[in-house]
């Protein structure tokens, strides 16, 4: 113990290893949706060949990836930040790769996107990058994730939901219509007040035993009311149904290892798929570094700069999560922003990762109990600890324009445009076009205009594929 206590530097960080193990399991817990949705959105869209992934062979490589590369990064980096398949490369891969390419080879890119990052990272050129965004940005990055967190609870738990109209475009309760009038919603407020009341009485364990009350609610609900999946009854929940009929244990099917190839560039053309490369190395590597940036000042473990011990490692580590989500065909594997939820319960170091990690290679076998929780409970969490993270705004001095502009522009996209990349590349954007208009652009560090330059182009992305 001694030993364990000296490598992961848990009494140095002012933790404990209950502190670690308690922080493991609500991270497993509010990612665990993860093995669900990731298959729900890589096996509902065929290739161009027709073919589409089988649903339990997404979900056991999912679970296989999170769980090696959180076990890894711990290990390495020795942080509790727990890795999974990214949301937003996973759906840009679903409507968008698949539409020219075969999954095979849809994956194939993913890998050479982590590659990419890989050298990126080892050279230097990823932690240069990262130590030229300015603090106000780096706060800001951090503010902006944690709305991002706040919102997607919000969504997911059906609080928040879209009218289908232009304008307002989302709305609140059932329809977006102003009204609260399901249950699993119903579930998400009691979680959520009552995991609020016990984190402000500062009730150790408080977001875990939030989750498990509130799951144990639901189970309880659905034992009673057999409300069902929402796409059978639009008052049910909406992932996961809080029950467990059959075997909890299952043999994993891990056929798509090594499923991946290299031919888009003879499919596609050279050009064509480099495109799409940068697109994925963009979102990436932009994704986790706002990502990396947030946890890291949550955790305790930034210094005045925004850096964190062992940055190079745990970059190449994030790179190296592309490469194995992409050689398992579970998409890119990177930097989880619910790790907070862990770190919130008071993880700070990577022995909760090891605890997280083992929680998602159990799940591969035990899968019907890993879908129990459903995500309006999660959703409360995520509220939680979203709200938590956006209060890091409070460093900043927005009483200059020229620093309130951007760093606003950078909170509010993020969860407005679903995208952690979007909010930074708008941020970096805005920042060396105002800053420099008040007299300030000696100040901004060239790398910076060049990876504002580099996200114009990103946005732009769309139109040079279609003039290319």
């Amino acid at each position: 113990m001694n030993r364990l206590d000296r490598f992961f530097e848990v009494s140095a960080r002012g933790s404990t290893v209950g502190a670690e193990v308690r922080g493991g399991v609500v991270t497993f817990i509010a990612m665990a949706y993860i093995i669900v949705l990731n298959p729900i959105i890589l096996a509902g869209a065929p290739d161009v060949t027709g073919h589409k992934l089988e649903f339990g062979q997404v979900s056991a490589t999912t679970a296989l990836a999170a769980g090696v590369m959180t076990i890894v990064f711990g290990v390495v980096a020795r942080l509790p930040f727990s890795f999974a398949a990214g949301l937003g490369i996973n759906s840009f891969l679903a409507t968008t790769v698949v539409g020219t390419l075969s999954w095979p080879e849809a994956m194939g890119l993913v890998v050479i996107n982590g590659l990419i990052i890989v050298v990126l990272a080892a050279t230097g050129l990823r932690r240069m990058v990262f130590d030229a965004v300015p603090m106000q940005l780096k706060l800001a990055i951090t503010a902006g994730i944690g709305l991002f967190i706040l919102f997607i609870g919000l969504v997911d738990s059906g609080f928040i939901q879209s009218t289908g109209l232009p304008s307002p475009p989302v709305g609140l309760g059932s329809g977006g219509h102003g009204s609260i009038s399901t249950v699993p919603t119903l579930v998400f407020i009691f979680t959520l007040f009552l995991t609020g009341v016990l984190v402000v009485r500062r009730v150790r364990g408080g977001i875990l035993i939030g989750l498990v009350i509130g799951t144990a609610l639901a189970m309880a609900i659905e034992a009673i009311w057999h409300l069902g999946p929402a796409v059978k009854n639009p008052g049910g929940w909406s992932l996961s149904v809080p029950t467990l009929s059959g075997s909890p244990f299952a043999v994993p099917d891990l056929s798509l290892v090594g499923a991946f190839s290299f031919e888009s560039f003879s499919r596609i053309g050279v050009l064509a798929a480099t495109m799409l490369v940068f697109t994925l190395v963009f979102a990436n590597f932009f994704d986790a570094m706002g990502t990396f940036t947030g946890l890291s000042r949550e955790a305790g473990v930034a210094d005045a700069q925004g850096n964190f011990p062992r940055l190079r490692s745990a970059l190449i580590v994030e790179g190296a999560g592309a490469m194995v989500g992409g050689g398992v065909s579970a998409s890119s594997n990177t930097v989880f922003i619910e790790s907070g939820a862990g770190i919130e319960e008071g993880a700070r170091t990577g022995l909760a990762n090891l605890v997280t990690g083992a929680l998602f290679l159990a799940a591969m076998f035990v899968s019907p109990l890993a879908s129990i929780v459903p995500s309006e409970v999660a959703a409360a969490a995520l509220v939680i600890v979203g709200t938590m993270m956006f209060s890091q705004l409070r460093h900043v001095d927005v009483s200059e324009f020229s620093v309130a502009l951007p760093v606003v522009l950078t909170v509010a996209v993020m969860p407005f445009s679903y995208s952690i990349a979007n909010g930074i590349g708008v941020g970096f954007i805005s920042w060396v076009v105002v800053r420099s208009a008040a007299g300030k652009a000696r100040e901004i560090s060239p790398l910076l205009w060049i990876v504002a330059a580099g996200f114009v182009v990103y946005f732009a992305r769309d139109w040079i594929q279609s003039v290319i």
